[in-house]
């Protein structure tokens, strides 16, 4: 197993966007170790983290494919085959929604209990969080060279939330309290799609006749893109070149799609990923209208940073800005892309440390 070198995070006090932590005014004692896990429907993200005077250094970590193990315990196990080492506190951001310490994955078939876990694994101090909640807190590790900004604002001081696109769409809010960031975790993702034209309705039409219930995640997220590149397919009525469907067949089906519009070299592809980004940015102004976010609006996920090129900022600003008569509020939000893939993991280790080291 990989172990990478040991880093530092920045200090939080210094913190490019300041989070309001659990028990964050406690006095927290050098050397407690923190196992900290970014838990999604394909990828499950593990590491071990030092936790000393507010800073933190990863110690080891691995990722795995979640649907490879029948439970986190199994996978904890493999990340470290011989004796756990101490752990003092563990904190777990998972793709779900977290009720009284237990969970069970939206879209993968795990049900995590905090009070087994801290069982079965001798650990007193067992945290589990929504991983939006946890991509939140993440942002106190963050510097300026973690972002791109996608659209301008305005620099107005309020609440922030992030959207992000990945197996399914996660979405959270950070309410601004006047000088810190409250992250708390919502399930948005799962809210109506909202169809405004003609193609718009005609593909709700074909995902109402098949799920019943049609939410953004059908259409803002990998899922959602293999099935809108399978309804224009079938509503243009142009058969799927050979080529390109041994690649979705043999590989990665959105990053396929993507990559293959981003070349150019299929009009289906290129439609679908236009369909994709206006959707996205759509969703984003409709949770940010709700929030008041005018704090930003940050787009993470696994999706977005990979076609980041792709997105046209003037199409994407023509659907963010796009609610009537509070076109001048959207404007002065501004979107940026979160480029750390690791945001979630540091802020489930920064979460788990604050929460529980006295």
């Amino acid at each position: 197993m990989k172990t990478p070198e040991s880093y530092s995070l920045p200090h939080l006090q210094n913190s490019l966007i300041p989070l309001a932590f659990p028990a964050s005014k406690k006095t927290t004692v050098a050397g407690k170790t923190i196992l900290a896990g970014d838990i999604g429907a394909t990828k499950t993200n593990l590491a071990l983290f030092e936790f000393n005077k507010e800073r933190l250094s990863l110690r080891k970590e691995q990722s795995y494919r979640t649907k490879d193990f029948n439970a986190f315990i199994e996978m904890v196990h493999t990340f470290h085959e011989d004796k756990l080492p101490d752990i003092d506190g563990i904190c777990l951001g998972v793709a779900g929604p977290v009720t009284r310490g237990k969970v069970k994955g939206t879209n993968f078939p795990w049900e995590i209990d905090s009070e087994k876990i801290s069982t079965e694994l001798g650990v007193e101090s067992v945290a589990l969080i929504n991983d939006m909640e946890a991509n939140a807190y993440g942002l106190a590790a963050l510097g300026e060279e973690d972002f791109e900004l996608l659209k301008e604002g305005s620099d107005i001081p309020g609440n922030a939330v992030i959207i992000s696109p990945g197996t399914g769409l996660g979405e959270a809010g950070l309410y601004w309290d006047g000088s810190k960031y409250h992250p708390y975790a919502t399930e948005g993702g799962h809210c109506d799609f909202c169809p405004r034209t003609d193609l718009d309705w005609k593909l709700w039409k074909s995902l109402h006749k098949r799920y019943g219930h049609v939410s953004w995640e059908r259409v803002v997220s990998g899922l959602g893109i293999v099935t809108s590149y399978k309804f224009l397919r079938d509503y243009r009525g142009i058969p799927e070149p050979e080529w390109l469907k041994d690649k979705i067949k043999q590989g990665d089906a959105p990053a396929v799609i993507t990559a293959v519009a981003h070349k150019k070299s299929d009009p289906i592809c290129e439609e679908t990923l236009d369909l994709f980004i206006r959707y996205l940015a759509i969703e984003a102004a409709q949770f940010a209208l709700k929030t008041k976010a005018t704090g930003g609006v940050y787009l993470g996920g696994g999706i977005v940073p990979k076609i980041l090129q792709m997105i046209n900022r003037e199409v994407f600003t023509e659907n963010f800005v796009s609610a009537g008569r509070m076109n001048p509020l959207l404007r002065q939000m501004p979107v940026k892309v979160i480029l750390n893939a690791k945001t979630p993991l540091l802020g489930a280790a920064y979460y788990g440390a604050m929460a529980n080291m006295s």
